[in-house]
């Protein structure tokens, strides 16, 4: 059985909190865009201090981003992608009830 990790046991915690789980619920998207490219840039062996070089900004600032300590911008987010060689685009859907 795999072990959970700081963060699964904390976010567990957290999401007990209806106000945090309504919150996280509506960023959703942003945290899996997060998460995926993440996995993106560490399949790649791609060191944070790499991505930061080469976009032009401090690893503390990929830092910050991959941890959701700071909201991405879309211009953030472009080159992030670009450095990584990706290309993006947004789709929206109608909500489900």
């Amino acid at each position: 059985m795999k072990r959970k990790t700081n963060y699964e046991l904390h976010k567990e915690k957290l999401m007990q909190d209806p106000e945090f789980k309504k919150a996280y619920d509506e960023l959703g998207p942003v945290y899996k865009l997060i998460r995926e490219l993440i996995a993106y840039r560490i399949a790649q062996g791609i060191s944070q201090k790499e991505l930061a070089e080469k976009i032009g900004t401090k690893q503390s600032s990929i830092s910050r981003f991959e941890t959701s300590m700071k909201m991405p911008s879309l211009m953030f987010l472009n080159q992030i992608t670009d450095a990584l060689g990706l290309k993006w685009d947004i789709s929206f859907n109608p909500k489900t009830a």
